[in-house]
């Protein structure tokens, strides 16, 4: 078996653009994907920033087990499906951040699924400590601190190369949260949670710092690991992402299929 390839053996290309539409960054997520498998571009970190209110489902979810229709309309929140496992995301405008890693198989090489989410995990941890937060990995999927629960993530294998993206809270209004997701409603009344206007911000109130400046100081622990170099997102890749976004993400055969 071939040695595992590291880190700083690529050029990695970060991708960081304005906000864009919830279907769109679903197909962005695939088509760049694709092209690191094909071997079309280097492993890439992509920061999302969303355009409107949404939730994503996870690719083996239900959508009607997940998501309460009635408050998804009435907050006007979008409701997409995502080609990666895992568990139901909301998220608004600057209330989350969000990214995503696009990378060679190679990099996990040999790796259990476990191992590869502490593996591909490790940087941003690295980072929240760096900023006062106590975090850690928590097996399968979740990135914890001693206050709860920070972050998930999600992994899709495709082709020759590994999707992997997270979601970290950084101020989310977990009313609204709650009348949108079913779920969601199920554990805070688990856990005793009454309150009304209780907000899940690990990220805000653990550092007191704006959601900008705690993803600056990630692509800084990135750049300790590899060369990371800004590149605009291509009219190519754009091109085909919109057409898997139109055709794809936004149809109801997609977001309302029954695993």
């Amino acid at each position: 078996m071939s040695e595992r390839a590291q880190w700083n053996d690529y050029p990695w290309e970060l991708i960081r653009e304005g906000p864009q539409a919830p279907e769109l960054h679903m197909a962005l997520d695939a088509v760049i994907t694709d092209e690191v498998g094909a071997g079309l571009r280097p492993p890439t970190l992509r920061i999302w920033e969303w355009s409107e209110p949404a939730v994503i489902i996870g690719r083996f979810q239900s959508l009607k087990n997940e998501v309460d229709p009635e408050g998804a309309q009435r907050y006007g929140v979008k409701v997409v499906r995502r080609v990666s496992g895992g568990g139901a995301m909301f998220v608004e405008p600057g209330n989350t951040i969000t990214y995503s890693l696009s990378v060679p198989q190679a990099l996990v090489q040999g790796m259990t699924f476990q191992q590869s989410y502490e593996y591909l995990d490790a940087w941003v941890l690295r980072a929240l400590q760096d900023l006062g937060i106590t975090a850690w990995y928590q097996p399968l999927n979740d990135i914890a601190s001693d206050i709860g629960k920070i972050g998930g993530a999600a992994q899709a294998r495709r082709g020759g190369a590994v999707l992997h993206h997270v979601t970290m809270s950084y101020d989310i209004d977990v009313d609204k949260m709650v009348q949108v997701l079913r779920i969601g409603r199920e554990k805070l009344s688990d856990k005793g949670t009454t309150s009304a206007k209780k907000r899940v911000d690990p990220l805000r109130s653990q550092t007191g710092l704006e959601r900008d400046v705690i993803i600056d100081r990630m692509l800084q622990t990135f750049q300790s690991l590899a060369s990371l170099t800004q590149v605009p997102l291509g009219e190519a890749t754009l091109d085909k992402a919109r057409i898997q976004a139109q055709e794809k993400f936004s149809s109801s055969e997609w977001t309302s299929q029954v695993p």
